[in-house]
């Protein structure tokens, strides 16, 4: 009796069991295809033949040798190296200051300024690209870095927004307030309390701003020149002219660096996290306990 009123309430979780593992195998199989074109270009940049084929005849080296070697690439490499670096801190300190003034401050029209900070990311960047270039264009800021880092910047700006607004949204205004009334001033407040709460989403948001400014390619194609081509116009250049494996160097290069960083801010969300929770069990501890 108890075996069969032990199956009865066992088989009603089996058609739920069923579906749970159907849906893991979709997900599974569209992330796999999803994935594996970017995973390709990573043994296509060791073939030996001196064409893109896949699967390679043989496995070499010299593609990595040539991309180091070439001062064209080596040239549009740094200079995207550096727009990215300098994109990154102008995005990172205009998005969290944008940030906090959206969720803690009382603006007027708050939903339309938060719309227009985030319209980088619903307004097709071709578009954008062609309005950029019209703009630049007689201003003289069109293949040079400083066009290039206002246009970035743009771009970049929302992913800090995001990002920054998401750990604001979970940091509790109760410690601002406590170090207010303390005598701490707002300024003091913000880089001592509210900055290290939400140092993750800064950090995200950041990481994002460099990807999305390193691995920017339509506003890059229309606003570069002769001289300042970033590496992603150095790359359709290739792709039309001269396709051979060091394009897919070029591209495992790029997916090598948006890796590391995305393992970087999942490091970081780790470290604080457990940051956090211990200095909660240290202030939970009851006196005299070891």
């Amino acid at each position: 009796m108890s075996e069969t009123i032990a199956l009865s309430q066992t088989r009603p979780f089996r058609p739920l069991v069923l579906a749970k593992l159907a849906a893991g195998a979709v997900i599974g199989v569209i992330l796999f295809f999803l994935i594996l074109p970017t995973l390709i270009v990573i043994p296509i940049s060791f073939g030996s033949a001196p064409y893109i084929e896949f699967p390679p005849s043989g496995l070499t080296l010299r593609w990595y040798g040539e991309y180091f070697s070439d001062p064209d690439w080596m040239a549009a490499s740094f200079f995207s190296l550096r727009i990215a670096f300098f994109t990154t801190i102008s995005a990172t300190i205009i998005g969290t200051l944008a940030a906090v003034a959206l969720v803690r401050g009382d603006l007027p029209g708050k939903s339309l300024v938060l719309g227009l900070a985030l319209s980088p990311l619903i307004v097709p960047h071709i578009i954008m690209a062609i309005a950029l270039y019209l703009f630049f264009a007689p201003l003289g800021l069109t293949g040079n870095f400083f066009g290039f880092l206002l246009a970035h910047t743009m771009l970049s700006v929302p992913y800090v927004v995001i990002a920054v607004s998401a750990s604001l949204q979970r940091f509790d205004p109760v410690l601002e307030m406590a170090a207010l009334n303390c005598g701490a001033s707002r300024g003091r407040a913000f880089f001592e309390i509210v900055l290290p709460q939400i140092t993750p989403g800064v950090i995200a948001g950041a990481v994002f701003a460099f990807v999305a400014s390193f691995d920017e390619a339509t506003v890059a194609i229309l606003i570069s020149g002769i001289e300042g081509k970033p590496i992603t116009r150095k790359l359709f250049e290739d792709i039309d002219f001269n396709l051979t494996p060091v394009i897919a160097v070029v591209s495992t290069i790029i997916v090598v660096i948006s890796i590391l960083l995305m393992a970087t801010i999942r490091l970081k969300t780790n470290f604080s996290r457990e940051h956090q929770a211990s200095r909660d069990r240290r202030r939970n501890r009851e006196p005299g306990l070891p």
